[in-house]
């Protein structure tokens, strides 16, 4: 075994690789335990495809009884994901009980990762249906299952990741000191394409999209409007999904020509606009914003106007604004910016999912429909009409052009 005087890091490198050449770890015969856990996970697996078939069962006959439809859009979406996930952690549990009976740790450990993220996902949507109710208990159940599952498999499988993990802190760290973080290290593009950089662009882009709309609303049509996009804080999503659509279709166009840059952004804007203001109005009733009788305008959705702004925009985007975001997003301290990401990111995904929540019960209360579902019953008692209108003073609830209607 190396010394671990000197570089203990690179010292515990060495010797997991040392560890490689000896041979497999999943190789050899599993112990009782293993045997035992895994049985238990394949039971475990075969009573949740009973439950996942149960909800399958019940929401056919939901369908076939006409009542489906009347539970409004976040509810029926709520009761399909629940079905869904059921039968996607059964599949889990049970692939996991196979591979602790054949020994493959490794990837009973990945196994049990996506069951624990399943099982929160399926008791989110029982909660937002049922509320707190017997139908929990078998997740309370497969939790705790995952859980053992996850610390016992194998302790030196969690002692190898956060080895990896030091690696990869000492490469950010490194790429940090050269100046270099977040570029693309094959040099064909500028930016790398992680999670990381895709988040923040989203995050800066929205935000300095709404500053960019309200500003240009008020000079345009001298008047102020909120033009907010989400529940909760200053974001415009449309423009950071355009930011982060134009980053990944012109990486490779940063050094390149302003006049392509700006027909490709033109069209990937307008083409978005066009797409998010039919999706709008045919999920919720929702019309944003009209173009009729304007300048090349497409059906009222986009227009030549604005998809030259959006050209415009690209232009600034891409030679511009892209490489001040990066700069400025790390500065991050890179200790922390994966901690500080993923908090940022599930507050995010939070506010996206209860927006589109929200809006959907905006619309069952403007179809005349009374708040019947847990989830209509929230939005109505603390995001009522007079709030949605507030918050969102560019939209107009139609409910007979949605496709629903």
């Amino acid at each position: 075994m190396p010394s671990f005087g000197a570089s203990p890091f690179k010292a515990r490198l060495e010797y997991y690789e040392e560890s490689a050449t000896r041979g497999p770890l999943d190789e050899g015969t599993p112990s009782s335990f293993a045997r035992v856990l895994g049985a238990l996970c394949f039971t475990a697996g075969l009573v949740l495809l009973i439950v996942s078939g149960e909800a399958f069962v019940g929401l056919a006959g939901h369908i076939l009884a006409g009542s489906y439809a009347a539970e409004g859009l976040s509810t029926e979406v709520a009761i399909v994901l629940r079905a869904l996930m059921l039968l996607i952690l059964s599949a889990l549990l049970t692939a996991t009980g196979l591979a602790l009976a054949y020994n493959r740790r490794r990837l009973a450990a990945s196994l049990t990762h996506a069951a624990l993220l399943t099982i929160f996902l399926a008791a989110v949507c029982d909660v937002m249906v049922d509320g707190i109710s017997w139908r929990i208990v078998p997740l309370v159940g497969a939790q705790v299952l995952a859980v053992v599952a996850q610390a016992l498999i194998d302790p030196t499988l969690s002692e190898e990741r956060r080895v990896q993990r030091e690696l990869r802190k000492l490469e950010l760290r490194e790429e940090a000191e050269e100046g270099v973080l977040g570029r693309d290290p094959t040099g064909r593009g500028y930016i790398r394409f992680d999670f990381f950089n895709l988040f923040w662009i989203f995050v800066v882009a929205s935000v300095l999209g709404l500053l960019f709309e309200n500003t240009f609303h008020e000079l345009y049509y001298h008047g102020y409007q909120n033009r907010v996009g989400l529940l909760f804080g200053p974001f415009s999503p449309i423009y950071g999904l355009g930011a982060v659509l134009m980053t990944l279709a012109l990486n490779r166009l940063h050094s390149g020509s302003v006049l392509v840059i700006f027909f490709a952004s033109a069209v990937i804007g307008g083409t978005f606009e066009y797409l998010t203001s039919w999706f709008m109005e045919l999920a919720f009733g929702v019309t944003a914003w009209d173009y009729t009788g304007m300048w090349l305008s497409i059906g009222g959705r986009t227009c030549g106007l604005y998809m030259a702004v959006w050209g415009v925009l690209g232009v600034l985007w891409v030679k511009l604004l892209l490489p001040l975001v990066l700069r400025v997003v790390n500065l991050i301290p890179w200790k922390w910016r994966y901690a500080i990401t993923g908090v940022c990111a599930l507050l995010m995904l939070v506010d996206v999912v209860m927006t589109l929540q929200a809006l959907d019960c905006w619309y069952e209360r403007v179809s005349g429909t009374s708040p019947h579902s847990g989830i209509q019953r929230f939005y109505a008692a603390h995001f009522d009409d007079a709030y949605m209108q507030h918050r969102f003073q560019s939209m107009l609830i139609q409910p007979g052009s949605a496709a629903r209607g």
